[in-house]
């Protein structure tokens, strides 16, 4: 890191400390900074006869700040000039240059280049297993709608090709999906996959799985899904919330609607904690709309914002294990 210039020194004697302090305070202590970096740094430019690149951890804690506040390149470049706390987690100094929109979104490209959001999200799982939290029980599967911009106004006069419309309840929606597995116990995500809006959730399962499960927890949309041929021989309970229109008719005093009813409210009881990660993103990092063109890349964007939402999750439990730096 350069040296501190006098703005910096003036900004570290102020007295309070800010909500967005307190929460790059807390992510910098469970980031998993030695496992991404080694994941990276074979694919990162080495020096040699032209410019001298950024260091590789200064342009991972920007591409991390940029998740983390649902920033576009050019907005995270002019962050890190006006934004002290921002600055100063990601090791700069405004008497040091500041990486340019363009490298930034270069750290961007790469990543998607070598396709390693999903080793990202591996590294910080394997990470919280070796804390003890568990990612090998049971799986929630749930999707949610991502919206994507309906606007032709752009270059190719189009919406983007690989988005679709599709309807919800009485009302219409323009985007992609996030289709997502979490584990039972700890809710943390252990898989991420991206579709069109309009493409069906149990059709989307298998991608969800890890294998090693006992029991499989959906929501009613999943029903049937243990009739599917790519779930022929999977030796697991499917816990799938049954359609309010079987019991609805029952008498509402029998004991046998009863006896449905309680089931059904433990099923939902274990079914709430899949939506958590979705609440991080969408209303801690402010993820509700797609940043880019495109399935890929949108699908990269969430699968990395959903392996922060498991630290952010997971972040009180890893800070009261003493020793972090892993």
């Amino acid at each position: 890191m350069s040296q501190m210039s006098f703005s910096d020194f003036e900004y570290a004697g102020k007295r309070k400390q800010t909500r967005r302090e307190r929460f790059l305070a807390e992510m910098d202590q469970v980031v998993p900074w030695t496992g991404l970096l080694g994941l990276i740094e074979p694919f990162y430019p080495k020096a040699g006869g032209g410019r001298k690149p950024y260091p590789l951890e200064t342009m991972l804690r920007i591409h991390l700040l940029q998740n983390w506040f649902s920033l576009s390149d050019p907005t995270m470049e002019e962050t890190l000039y006006e934004i002290t706390p921002m600055r100063q987690f990601a090791r700069l100094t405004l008497s040091a240059p500041i990486p340019e929109d363009t490298t930034i979104m270069n750290f961007r490209h790469l990543l998607e280049k070598h396709q390693l959001a999903p080793a990202i999200l591996a590294v910080i799982n394997g990470y919280l297993q070796d804390k003890g939290m568990s990612l090998r029980q049971g799986t929630i599967v749930d999707a949610t709608i991502i919206h994507a911009p309906s606007s032709t106004k752009n270059e190719e006069g189009k919406r983007d090709p690989e988005m679709h419309q599709t309807k919800k309840g009485n009302q219409y929606f323009f985007g992609m999906k996030a289709h997502i597995g979490a584990d039972v116990e700890s809710g943390l995500v252990h898989h991420v996959h991206g579709t069109a809006a309009n493409v069906a959730d149990v059709t989307q399962v298998a991608e969800l799985l890890h294998g090693e499960e006992n029991a499989v927890y959906a929501d009613a949309g999943y029903t049937g899904v243990e009739k599917r041929e790519e779930h022929e021989n999977r030796e697991v309970i499917w816990q799938i919330a049954a359609r309010r229109s079987t019991y609805s008719k029952l008498n509402k005093r029998s004991v046998l609607y009863k006896a449905k009813r309680k089931i059904e409210y433990c099923k939902a009881q274990t079914r709430a904690k899949v939506e958590h990660p979705f609440r991080v993103i969408k209303c801690q990092f402010g993820y509700v709309k797609v940043r880019f063109r495109g399935l890929m890349k949108n699908t990269a964007q969430l699968t990395t914002l959903f392996a922060l939402s498991n630290l952010w999750m997971a972040r009180k439990q890893l800070m009261g294990m003493g020793e972090l730096r892993a």
